[in-house]
């Protein structure tokens, strides 16, 4: 809970530094993202410049937003729907859409609305998380390819259950202004462990590995591999 406290008043910070900028920020879901938003809605949600924010989604789930596997769902139910950001400022993928379709239609509206460098949509933040094989933005191990498709949005496939994803692929992500990993829990000690030691072992290594600007957020948990050499 201190490490999703901390990522907050670092976020607001971030925005606070520069008061005349709308800031571009795509999102991940997930449980320990969940714990977040719950958080910003009922404790600092009167710090946040929620009118300077535009939202995006770093993946989501193809299935309908009252889905509880709906990324969008759930942050509109802990955050969007508490907090005053406007309507307009946020931006859902459509998971209830064929997903390739989606998948095109959300890059092209990417590529409209934020800013461009190399060619590239240029975040401002990048929100990921990691999962316990290693997998970041819905991009699996077996699917690196994928960090390096032409695309913005991409379909991925989860392995285990075949449900289909849409997700951001490698370069949009490596383009961000700053990326941001925040992981908690035991059960990511060694994909903590393999980010911070390892050679590009999965895609969340790879990104954290080669994004420009990256940071981790994490609790002793998740931290408990990691050496100070």
């Amino acid at each position: 809970m201190e490490t999703a406290r901390s990522l907050i008043f670092h976020l607001v910070d971030i925005m606070n530094a520069e008061p005349d900028k709308t800031f571009n920020i795509a999102v991940s879901g997930g449980s320990t993202p969940a714990l977040m938003f719950d958080l910003w809605a009922n404790e600092y949600a009167d710090i946040t410049p929620w009118k300077r924010m535009k939202l995006y989604w770093v993946d989501e789930r193809c299935v309908p937003p009252e889905d509880s596997d709906s990324n969008y769902g759930m942050m509109r139910s802990l955050l969007l729907g508490i907090v005053p950001i406007p309507y307009e400022n946020v931006f859902r993928i459509r998971g209830e859409v064929k997903p390739a379709k989606e998948a095109v239609r959300y890059s092209e509206l990417v590529s409209q609305q934020v800013p461009k460098k190399n060619g590239w949509p240029e975040f401002d933040i990048v929100l990921l998380g990691a999962g316990d094989d290693g997998h970041t933005s819905s991009i699996f191990p077996g699917q690196e390819a994928l960090l390096s498709s032409d695309q913005i949005y991409v379909t991925s496939t989860h392995p285990r259950n075949g449900q289909k994803r849409i997700a951001m692929t490698g370069f949009p992500i490596l383009t961000a202004r700053l990326v941001i990993f925040l992981i908690t829990g035991k059960a990511k000690a060694e994909v903590v462990e393999e980010i911070c030691h390892s050679g590009d072992t999965g895609p969340a290594a790879y990104i954290a590995h080669h994004a420009e600007n990256v940071e981790l957020f994490m609790d002793a948990g998740a931290a408990m591999y990691v050496r100070n050499d």
